[in-house]
């Protein structure tokens, strides 16, 4: 169905129109050329009646219809010449005539039916000439109507094939300017869930190691007023912390200062294995015994990789003080050639520790899987709950 509202759809509604317009002015042309006497002299020419009015009437409808039937137009196109100079009507510029039915077909159908459309308006041409007119004489007439004929055909299939290269290349744009779209919306939702995951993290254990040190400042605040100081300055460091992260989070969203200027803040998130100082002295401070065990030789990660697991240690130390009533949380460190595994497991309450709440073990099995590692979490048979990761490092040998 042809759409009649939109752009293409006028453009492909507008063809008839500017046909039967070029068909009229053709059939006009001809009729006055003819009157004026225009092109060589018909000896014992007849003059115009009807019968030439309906030839040209013919030319106009062929010419109308060109687009949506190019074989038949031509095929009137070649016929109507020799049925006029068998009449015979004054005027040759009828023979003209095929050559925009030559031009049609070959744009429309490419440039094999253009060869053979030429071949045959030729033929037809020259029957007319040497055999309907009589004309042995005039020997560059026939190389001259071959030569039309061949060139209409050979300027319709360079149309065609402009027009085909032409609509392939406006598709192939379409569809790469999707695929970038299509790109850009993955990669912003990406990084809303990046940043998302990134500010659970920093946001939970912030509240969460705050709340314990909220709890122990309550518990002791009558009896060891020291004690409850240490705890306010504490939530303090711990609440001050969480909002330099948050603010370098949010920062990445937008960059207001000039490209040339270095930023005042950090624009990536902080985390590393080298702040892990940070995580397990708030957890022991809340209560929990932390025994970091380190096998392999410490190095240098990649951005990504570091700051992937920091965060999974983050998130499990996280879940330990919020669901697991634990006291003791081990924190092994493996460094391999070409991975790191991390694994932390506590001695909590199977029950407490293997359905905490929120996201926080969907967060760190998505970080684990971005950097094409797994993580797994569980109750661990012997009691207490288990995290266990597997981060590729790129780029070692």
């Amino acid at each position: 169905m042809i759409d009649t509202r939109g752009g293409a759809g006028r453009g492909v509604l507008s063809a008839p129109a500017a046909d039967a317009g070029l068909g009229i002015c053709v059939a006009v042309t001809l009729l006055a050329a003819t009157v004026a006497g225009v092109g060589p002299a018909v000896p014992d020419a007849r003059p115009l009646d009807a019968g030439a009015v309906v030839l040209v009437v013919a030319i106009a409808a062929a010419i109308a219809v060109r687009r949506r039937h190019p074989v038949v137009a031509l095929a009137v196109l070649d016929v109507v010449p020799v049925v006029w100079f068998l009449a015979p009507y004054p005027g040759r510029l009828v023979a003209l005539a095929p050559l925009i039915g030559c031009y049609t077909l070959a744009a429309l159908r490419g440039w094999r039916w253009g060869a053979a459309g030429a071949a045959g308006t030729a033929l037809i041409q020259i029957l007319a000439i040497r055999v309907v007119l009589g004309d042995v004489e005039t020997v560059g007439v026939v190389p001259d109507a071959v030569l039309l004929t061949a060139t209409a055909s050979s300027a319709g299939a360079a149309v065609g094939y402009h027009r085909a290269v032409l609509a392939a290349t406006r598709a192939r744009h379409a569809r790469e300017t999707q695929a970038r779209e299509e790109r850009a919306r993955r990669l912003a939702a990406e990084e809303r869930l990046r940043i998302a995951r990134e500010l659970h993290d920093v946001v939970g254990h912030t509240l969460a190691t705050a709340s314990v040190q909220a709890g122990v400042g309550l518990h002791v605040v009558d009896r060891r007023p020291g004690q409850a100081r240490e705890a306010l300055a504490a939530i303090k460091t711990i609440c001050d912390d969480g909002l330099t992260d948050v603010r370098t989070i949010l920062g990445i969203l937008r960059d207001d200062g000039p490209a040339e200027e270095p930023p005042a803040e950090p624009r990536a998130p902080r985390g590393g294995l080298d702040r892990l100082t940070d995580l397990v002295d708030p957890a022991e401070a809340a209560g929990l015994q932390v025994e970091l065990e380190v096998d392999g030789e410490p190095r240098p990660l990649p951005a990504p990789v570091d700051l992937a697991a920091y965060r999974i240690v983050q998130e499990a130390l996280t879940n330990v003080i919020r669901h697991a009533g634990a006291r003791t949380v081990r924190l092994a460190l493996t460094y391999e050639p070409s991975r790191l595994l991390i694994r932390i497991r506590d001695d909590g309450l199977r029950s407490a520790a293997g359905t905490p709440c929120g996201h926080g073990i969907d967060g760190m099995r998505e970080r684990a899987r971005a950097l094409s590692g797994r993580l797994t979490a569980a109750p661990h048979p012997d009691g207490g709950f288990e995290v266990c990761a597997e981060l590729p490092v790129p780029g070692t040998r």
